[in-house]
């Protein structure tokens, strides 16, 4: 590959925001490997919540790019030229396609819950995050995630109400911590999600409060559920300790801290069981 190709790939995979991307594609493999290691199944479910998640992350700075020329987002490859708004609009289409084609390949119902998730992240793309339901849209985009590895399995089994309250917790958390560098180019720009508004009447100090207290809070909830298992006690205190990080961090400090949290929450619903016998 010449070198100029090679940057036009490197560029869009940027633009896909592929951290996020493979961390949220990275727990639901943990959840669904950990429960049919030896299936094809989660292998297509893995995969499909990939390509899902990076048609969100395409969508996002294909539609975002006049906002974030605007912003002066110098990290962002469609600004800088890197690639075309085209291409990442391109991209993003056929990994949308390919997502439910591989969640179909599954069952219906894989593939329904993949829409659910997938789909929340568009509707927040298209608009829902410059309005209070933006917290609804991440509600969306991870309670359902425990069902989505669960519909992976012999059975399809149902998963637990704990399992789906942790994910939206920790969801809704990471939506408050993501916007935390952005606040004051969210307001320039116009966005006025849920915790930006919730930033414009008490300040950014209760953004980060907000988000602490729904990331802890679904570590206390797995480490009830667990019967309070010496592995959720352990988990909560590494929890608390990311959360720390979280609360004194800058940058996109914080928004690892949350995703270090998720995963220690993964770790807790493999003790505890997130399926119902």
């Amino acid at each position: 590959m010449t070198p100029a190709p090679a940057r036009r790939v490197r560029a869009l995979i940027a633009a896909g925001h592929p951290g996020p991307s493979l961390a949220i594609t990275g727990l639901v493999a943990v959840l669904a490997a950990t429960a049919a290691p030896s299936a094809a199944a989660p292998a297509w479910a893995v995969a499909a919540m990939l390509a899902g998640q990076l048609s969100i992350g395409w969508s996002n700075d294909a539609l975002d790019a006049a906002r974030d020329a605007a912003a002066g987002r110098t990290d962002k490859p469609v600004v800088t030229g890197a690639i075309g708004v085209r291409t990442v609009w391109t991209a993003a289409l056929t990994a949308l396609a390919a997502a439910v084609a591989m969640a179909l390949a599954v069952s219906v119902l894989t593939s329904i819950l993949l829409v659910v998730v997938i789909g929340a992240g568009w509707l927040y793309n298209l608009g829902g995050k410059a309005t209070p339901a933006s917290g609804l849209l991440y509600l969306l985009g991870f309670g359902p995630l425990p069902a989505y590895a669960a519909s992976t399995l012999p059975g399809q089994p149902l998963p637990t109400w704990y399992a789906t309250a942790a994910a939206a917790l920790v969801g809704l958390g990471g939506h408050f911590v993501n916007v935390l560098p952005d606040l004051a180019a969210d307001r320039a720009t116009g966005v006025a999600g849920l915790p930006q508004r919730v930033g414009a009447r008490w300040g950014a100090g209760a953004v980060r409060a907000s988000a602490l207290v729904l990331l802890l809070a679904a570590s206390v909830l797995l480490l009830v559920a667990s019967g309070f298992h010496p592995v959720a006690v352990a988990g909560l205190v590494v929890a608390v300790l990311l959360a720390v990080v979280a609360a004194v961090g800058s940058g996109r400090v914080p928004f690892a801290a949350a995703f270090g949290i998720a995963a220690v929450d993964v770790v807790l619903l493999m003790v505890v069981g997130y399926v119902q016998a």
